[in-house]
């Protein structure tokens, strides 16, 4: 027998490690979320909410979105005859994740059933499940964003729209009224193009059945096994072309498959389980939605949905991002005593927390606006607001969950952990629907073309006027900005666009926490982002924060 046998000393005995984070109900424990629907005229949606929260937390669940995003979706052009079939295989978790979310209306149930706070609820019930695995979302998301633009067509509308609000799954191929209910996907730019749609070439040639057929590439089509696909095309239209916007079905009302020709998957750095793709269209049939000649304008609506979903998004990402990192800190002790009582750690902790906490109060707010009760008001307000939103938002989504993911030390450098998948998956909302230059330039856009936007930001930062000397310096700076904005050239403004981007973003966030949040929550908030010595790196509050009222909160 050995010495150490002898000693009663073990090689391998775990101790000192965090618990599994299982079975833990993320609605109800996010108190800033659960107060925001409160806030928002969405209490009866709680009990649902509770569900969805307990759902997504279930070991199972978090094991299906670890499955999802390791075993990814592979392209099969052909079958094994030879038949050209262009289909994308997904784990069977993909589509359990994904029925999940459709059957509890994290799609469309906000135009299902319109009413005040219908919005915060399909918001909410939007983020707890991109929380937990983030892929799913994009097309959770273009399908709610579509219907403004489908509902410009009255025909396709009676048609389209009970099968967008459809509750049920299926992820087959088949004609779409044989599904009870259908998910829609977008494929808007180009290789030449990106942002700059109007640099598009697919083109569109009108049927004699009233049909359209299209012909061109589209650089990238997200979830290319979606029912029907939003796509831009050039129109012979006075003379000259310009593009029109098409409902392209994948397939069509017979059961017969579209003309739609993946090339390839793309292999992206983040966002694994869901397929992004290259497509060839040749002859491929669509729909005219809205006006020919009018597809930019057709789309706009979608477009600033889609974003608003990034803003969600982003903020799913910080809240998984602070529930990890949290209850790591809490179970892990270091140097004699938990990490969480270690007053770095405890500072670093609060100052993720804190950004959480602004990103899901704004992101309740704006989707309050997008409610059917907004008055002109409300519109101008998240005009502005939304593109504000996903700035600033979507631009601090990997800062933070990097910062998180240090919190775990080397477990969350690890894909063990959820906190490596997060680091990755963050940048895609600040790139997807417009990156920070595009969305900094709507930013002046709107503020240029509807000035009532800008009267509407500022009535809304207003509210929190008096409470607080430094949120009212940090909004006497940000009018000024804008003022002086007004006066500059274009080029001259586009170079202060971001600044001013932020300043105004980091307003909304300290107004909204300054009237809705705790004392010690809004006293923090105005400190660390906008007092003279405020500093956007995590962990800088000072002494004298009331950290463990920040942190009870999550």
């Amino acid at each position: 027998m050995t010495a150490t046998a002898q000693s009663g000393f073990r090689t391998h005995e775990v101790f000192n490690q965090a618990p599994p984070r299982v079975d833990v109900n993320e609605f109800t424990t996010n108190i800033p979320l659960v107060e925001g629907v409160g806030r928002y005229d969405s209490e009866w949606a709680t009990a649902e909410l509770s569900d969805i929260g307990a759902l997504v937390g279930t070991r199972s669940f978090q094991h299906d979105a670890e499955l999802a995003n390791t075993i990814t979706p592979v392209f099969h052009s052909h079958d094994r005859y030879g038949n050209r079939i262009d289909e994308v295989e997904f784990h069977p978790a993909y589509h359990r994740i994904i029925g999940a979310a459709v059957e509890h209306g994290a799609h469309t149930s906000a135009w299902a059933a319109p009413k005040p706070g219908a919005n915060v609820a399909r918001a909410a019930s939007f983020m707890l499940f991109a929380q937990v695995e983030p892929g799913h979302a994009c097309p959770i998301s273009m399908t709610h964003s579509a219907v403004p633009a489908i509902e410009l067509s009255p025909e396709l509308a009676a048609l389209w729209l009970p099968r967008l609000y459809g509750r049920g799954y299926d992820g087959t191929l088949v004609a779409p009224g044989e599904k009870p209910g259908v998910l829609l996907g977008m494929a808007m730019t180009e290789k030449q193009g990106g942002s700059d749609v109007r640099a598009n070439t697919t083109r569109a040639v009108p049927n004699s059945d009233g049909t359209w057929s299209l012909t061109g590439h589209k650089w990238f089509c997200s979830a290319p096994m979606s029912d029907g696909f939003l796509i831009l095309a050039q129109t012979e239209h006075g003379g000259s072309e310009a593009l029109s916007c098409f409902l392209v079905p994948r397939v069509l009302e017979d059961g017969t498959r579209n003309v739609f020709r993946i090339q390839r998957l793309k292999d992206k750095l983040g966002n694994k389980s869901n397929a992004s793709s290259e497509i060839e269209l040749d002859g491929t049939v669509g729909h005219l939605v809205g006006e020919p000649g009018r597809g930019v304008r057709t789309i706009i609506e979608m477009v600033a949905r889609t974003r608003l979903d990034c803003v969600y998004g982003s903020t799913a990402g910080m809240r998984q991002s602070v529930a990890e990192a949290l209850w790591h800190v809490r179970h892990r002790a270091a140097f004699g005593a938990t990490l969480i009582d270690q007053p770095a750690m405890t500072a670093v902790a609060a100052d993720l927390a804190l950004e959480s906490e602004a990103a899901t109060v704004t992101s309740l707010r704006l989707a309050r606006a997008h409610d059917d009760d907004a008055d002109d008001t409300e519109k101008a307000f998240r005009r502005l607001a939304t593109a504000v939103a996903k700035y600033w938002i979507c631009k601090r989504g990997p800062h933070h969950a990097y910062e998180a993911l240090e919190c775990l030390g080397g477990n969350g450098y690890t894909e063990a952990f959820p906190l490596a998948r997060r680091y990755r998956e963050q940048p895609v909302m600040a790139v997807w629907e417009g990156s920070g230059n595009v969305i900094a330039l709507d930013v002046l856009r709107a503020m240029t073309r509807e000035p009532e936007s800008v009267q509407a930001f500022d009535a809304e930062l207003a509210k929190a006027r008096g409470a607080s000397a430094l949120f009212d310096a940090h909004h006497d700076r940000m009018r000024t900005a804008l003022t002086e904005l007004a006066t500059l050239d274009q080029g001259s403004a586009q170079l202060r666009a971001r600044s001013v981007a932020a300043s105004m973003a980091l307003g909304l966030q300290a107004s909204l926490l300054v009237r809705d949040s705790p004392t010690a929550v809004a006293d923090a908030f105005l400190v660390a982002r906008l007092g003279p010595d405020r500093d956007l790196e995590y962990g800088s509050l000072p002494a004298g924060t009331d950290f463990g009222a920040i942190l009870d909160r999550h």
